[in-house]
């Protein structure tokens, strides 16, 4: 697994924020999941530009940060399923406040993004 080789600079809240929610799918995973998608089945049929592995790598890094939880049942197949803590829930607010400005700027900046591409 990839081990980080230098401390992340941790001096104010965007540098706390970036080092805990850095990850692609991250923001998405954490959305999806307060939606009620909770087993890792849906979460990949939610984001299938993702690999299960790079999903199970950020929820794991979500759990490490306390953001989710992960509850496997004692039953074969072994059932697991996600949910947000109360500390994730307080991100939720946030990350909808994010997807409304996207959502305002959408033309703007899908062609500013498809511009970008083109160069």
């Amino acid at each position: 697994m990839y081990e980080r080789k230098t401390i992340p600079n941790l001096n104010c809240g965007l540098d706390l924020i970036g080092e805990v929610l850095y990850g692609k799918w991250k923001i998405r995973l954490l959305w999806f999941i307060d939606q009620g998608h909770k087993r890792p089945s849906e979460l990949q049929r939610k984001i299938p530009d993702a690999s299960r592995r790079v999903l199970n790598m950020q929820l794991k890094e979500l759990e490490d940060h306390e953001l989710v939880s992960k509850v496997i049942y004692p039953v074969v197949p072994p059932k697991v399923e996600y949910s947000l803590t109360d500390f994730g829930k307080t991100l939720i607010p946030i990350i909808a406040a994010i997807g409304g400005w996207g959502d305002e700027h959408e033309e703007r900046l899908r062609k500013l993004i498809l511009k970008r591409l083109e160069n």
